[in-house]
């Protein structure tokens, strides 16, 4: 959460499969929308298929105004702004920016239905470098759990686990047999 300035990101919480409706009318009112997609292979009855889904099912992100929220609450399929208690709460540009830097990689991304407790982490190489989350292995593979804390939801990005080093260990000064715990 961060203190909301004139125009800041916003979570919305939307009906139910209807993430994509959403962000296509508020695109069409000129607003700053983003919805996170990640693509899957869904078996039909007579073939596979690639799909696009929310990485965040029920929700939508949009940078606004909140003086100006009624225009943004009259969208079909918007249900209200993520608030804690009466507020609304702004999500902080870095969140959102994060989102954005996995989603624009060419990583292999699925939703991750809680942070796992687990090692903070720091990626030194690849498409991500500079990202902190935390470290997890799921499937033999190395993943990287990036943390949305207003929802309480994370997003799973597959990384090469050369790529990483804990986050105490990018931050010290001393070499790792000086440094005391």
């Amino acid at each position: 959460m961060s203190c909301p300035s004139p125009t800041s990101w916003y979570a919305l919480y939307v009906r139910s499969r209807h993430e994509k409706s959403v962000c296509a009318q508020l695109e069409a009112k000129q607003h700053n929308v983003f919805l996170p997609l990640y693509t899957v292979r869904n078996k039909w009855a007579d073939r596979w298929k690639a799909v696009s889904l929310p990485l965040f099912p029920g929700y939508v992100f949009c940078r606004f105004d909140i003086a100006s929220r009624g225009k943004i609450l009259a969208t079909s399929g918007l249900i209200d702004v993520v608030r804690a208690g009466p507020e609304p709460c702004a999500i902080a540009d870095s969140e959102i920016e994060k989102i954005q830097l996995v989603i624009n990689s060419s990583l292999s991304v699925e939703p991750y239905p809680a942070l796992v407790k687990g090692q903070h982490v720091k990626m030194t190489e690849g498409p991500l470098i500079g990202l902190v989350g935390t470290l997890a292995t799921i499937r033999n593979r190395s993943r990287l759990v990036v943390n949305v804390e207003l929802l309480g939801r994370a997003v799973l990005v597959e990384i090469d686990r050369d790529w990483v080093v804990p986050c105490d260990e990018a931050q010290s000064r001393f070499p790792k047999a000086v440094r005391r715990f």
